[in-house]
């Protein structure tokens, strides 16, 4: 394959908004002796991307001129003179923290290697990446689909499977929305033989996860106590594990529907910056378990890359809608609009 001299790359001369995205022409870099370039196929969205676009992500001060999005699935084009392991024509994609590569402690260093944050992104025809970031492309999955797994996958998968306390057969797990993390953590709850609660304010959602294999599924806008719901469901004793994607919004119901010694896995705050609940007793009382997470490692994206081949109708990706590469900012639109179930995104070639 001939490499071309330039390329394409999107950058945020300024944050404040996604219309501040600029298309711009840049000279195609060579790899570094560990790195390989990576031709993209596809970028999927997160709502940190939006997050970032528009100067509201917690995560510190960005580079000038910022590259955004963390997730792409592409073919390697080009390997440094030390690259092992990889050779040109393998679809790949990079892990979300480029040099998180084992385990699932975060230090500050490793955090500062995310994706569209604190370094460039994936919003770009051509990149260099480190060839240890690297994981396989299953051969089952399309590039689009293989683009969204990098944060929303591994993010479901590490709180559900690679936690402290796995998943196991016969648990309850609740999972707020219908968003990416959340049809992800669906997916790999119903591989693992669990039964499935699904909220959403949208009842076409809900059926879009019914269809899914949800067990039960609340509209919570409709059923406020959705809370109530959930115990009644559960005959009173509270859901095994949650996917909490609403942050102060939603983290009491989620307490109140979760069983003593239950875990609660909080990976975003979706719900806006209410202010914080008065949780403290109930988490003592409850001896629950609140982690906090990150994403996840090079290590357990290839884990999950075993788990979801070997049940590759449970768990194939849901992309809602892609968008040509020209049309990035309908894509952050349609994104921030919330009409979306599962993924959005963005197709490069």
């Amino acid at each position: 394959m001939s490499i071309p001299t330039t390329a394409r790359q999107y950058i945020l001369p300024t944050l404040g908004s996604y219309n501040n995205l600029v298309l711009t022409d840049v000279t195609v870099p060579k790899p570094k002796p560990n790195e390989v370039l990576l031709k993209a196929h596809a970028v999927s969205l997160q709502y940190r991307d939006l997050l970032v676009a528009t100067d509201r992500y917690p995560g510190g001060d960005m580079p000038a001129n910022l590259i955004p999005c963390s997730d792409v699935a592409g073919e390697i084009v080009a390997i440094g003179e030390d690259v092992k392991g990889w050779k040109v024509g393998d679809r790949v994609c990079p892990n979300f923290m480029l040099e998180k590569l084992h385990g699932d402690h975060t230090t500050p260093a490793i955090a500062a290697t995310a994706l569209g944050g604190a370094v460039d992104g994936t919003l770009t025809e051509y990149r260099n990446y480190p060839a240890s970031s690297l994981v396989k492309i299953a051969d089952h999955l399309t590039y689009e689909e293989a683009s969204t797994l990098p944060c929303a996958a591994l993010t479901a998968y590490n709180a559900l499977i690679a936690g402290y306390e796995p998943l196991k057969a016969g648990d309850t797990v609740l999972i707020l929305g219908t968003g990416g993390v959340s049809i992800f953590g669906l997916q790999f709850a119903l591989a693992s033989g669990a039964t499935v609660i699904v909220t959403s304010s949208s009842d076409e959602k809900l059926k879009v996860a019914t269809k899914l294999g949800a067990h039960h599924v609340i509209n919570y806008k409709t059923n406020t106590k959705w809370d109530e719901e959930v115990l009644r469901l559960t005959n009173g004793v509270g859901v095994d594990h949650v996917i909490e994607v609403g942050g102060n919004g939603t983290l009491m119901q989620s307490v109140n529907s979760i069983r003593m010694g239950g875990s609660i896995s909080i990976v975003g705050f979706v719900g806006g910056n209410t202010p914080p609940p008065d949780l403290i007793a109930l988490f003592i009382w409850k001896s629950l378990k609140i982690r906090g997470l990150y994403v996840g490692s090079v290590q357990q994206f290839a884990d999950m890359n075993r788990l979801m081949a070997v049940n590759q109708a449970v768990t194939r990706p849901v992309v809602d809608k892609v968008f040509p590469f020209e049309d990035a900012k309908a894509a952050y639109a349609y994104l921030e609009s919330q009409a979306h179930v599962g993924k959005v995104v963005i197709k490069v070639n």
